[in-house]
């Protein structure tokens, strides 16, 4: 589904990652892992058009899309939810998910109502601003505006920073059904032992390069990757 073929991207006159190629297949979750600095975020930011390329080539579903604007990416199936500023605070939940369909043609009833099945809270605060959301709320909203699109592919930057244990697990779970209803995921976390036991496949990026890749059971069982990134078990 999506294919980065030696990306190299950065900002002004400087490269983050460097000669990066991978893959996420369709109906995958695939998770990024890696030390702060490492180049996750501008990974991400690179393939939904937010970096400045200076060389390879990225494609979706067979489309090269090098370059192409976010809206143009929206329009194709991509969907991009940022770790930070990723709400409308003075907006109410319902005027953030709405949104979501801005760049989109048609009706979002049906859409609407499905993104307040998969998040229910959200259904009981469709009036409520944006700002005054609880941390996890306000992922959820993010999530769900995304999920408004109706993607294909979503990209997800660091969806469980800073929640709590309990939040946390709640939205890696709206993570796996979300995957089960069709949509592909792409996903940069730093809770990498739990992403990981979601996904079907992993990479780890260091000083913006790939170190390691394979199988997520396979990274967690490596001794050399849970000594390095995973932390005891």
């Amino acid at each position: 589904m999506l294919s980065l073929e030696s990306v190299t991207a950065g900002y002004t006159d400087e490269n983050i990652i460097h000669d990066i190629s991978l893959q996420v297949d369709k109906g995958e979750i695939v998770t990024i892992i890696g030390p702060n600095g490492s180049g996750k975020s501008t990974l991400m930011k690179s393939v939904f058009g937010l970096t400045r390329m200076r060389g390879g080539r990225i494609s979706f579903l067979g489309q090269d899309i090098t370059g192409k604007r976010p809206d143009e990416l929206v329009r194709l199936g991509l969907a991009y939810v940022p770790q930070e500023r990723n709400v409308f605070s003075s907006l109410t939940v319902k005027e953030n998910l709405e949104m979501g369909a801005v760049s989109l043609t048609g009706a979002i009833g049906e859409r609407l109502e499905t993104v307040l099945e998969l998040f229910p809270k959200l259904a009981e605060r469709l009036g409520q601003k944006a700002g005054t959301l609880s941390g996890g709320e306000q992922k959820m909203l993010a999530v769900g505006r995304a999920m408004i699109a109706k993607p294909l592919l979503l990209m997800l930057d660091e969806p469980s920073a800073a929640l709590s244990p309990k939040i946390m697990a709640q939205l890696f779970a709206e993570i796996e059904e979300i995957n089960r209803r069709g949509v592909t995921v792409l996903m940069v976390e730093q809770n990498a032992r739990k992403a990981l036991a979601i996904s079907h496949r992993g990479y780890i990026l260091e000083m913006g390069r790939i170190r390691f890749q394979g199988p997520a059971g396979s990274l967690l069982d490596d001794p050399e990757v849970c000594h390095l990134y995973l932390g005891r078990r």
